[in-house]
């Protein structure tokens, strides 16, 4: 199974992610984090932020998490997944795919902003930013849809059943 785990910068899609692996590894379950920014890192940091270099970077993960999964390895991954249409891919590639949607206020993503990206916008650093200057399709229908715009317990509230999806019967 893959547990797509999307939303904008800072809404916790690594947050809950960490916290979904850990539990279903707990109960048993062989599975594997798969984080955007990892998957940059890990290929060389060979894309940057041009709308084709995140497809690029997207398609590269997708085809990792259809693997693994096809090797009995189930994923859960933390990614912006900027298209409608790879999200549409990955219904029809992935025979147990599961997408969940963080949605969380532009402002409370402002505030958080672990990675400065919401201020170098705002200075003028940084362009082609997902849900200010890049428009980010919201998912019509995700499996699982977590507004986040309290804390991050509540956020976490959520792991334990997304693991549960995991763990052997």
């Amino acid at each position: 199974m893959v547990i797509w785990i999307i939303g904008l910068s800072g809404a916790g899609k690594t947050t809950l992610a960490d916290a979904v692996v850990a539990t279903a590894r707990s109960g048993g379950a062989a599975v594997v984090l798969v984080d955007g920014d990892v998957i940059r890192e890990t290929f060389g940091n060979d894309l940057g932020h041009s709308l084709e270099d995140r497809r690029r970077n997207a398609e590269r993960i997708m085809r990792l998490c259809r693997w693994l999964d096809s090797q009995g390895v189930h994923v859960v991954c933390a990614i912006l997944s900027l298209f409608p249409e790879h999200r549409k891919w990955m219904r029809e590639n992935v025979k147990a795919y599961h997408e969940v949607y963080i949605d969380a206020p532009l402002h409370q993503l402002q505030a958080r902003d672990v990675k400065g990206l919401y201020a170098r916008y705002a200075t003028g650093q940084t362009q082609q930013v997902a849900g200010l200057d890049l428009e980010f399709p919201e998912p019509e229908f995700p499996d699982t849809l977590i507004r986040n715009d309290g804390s991050e317990t509540g956020l976490l509230d959520h792991a334990t059943p997304l693991a549960r999806l995991l763990m052997p019967a």
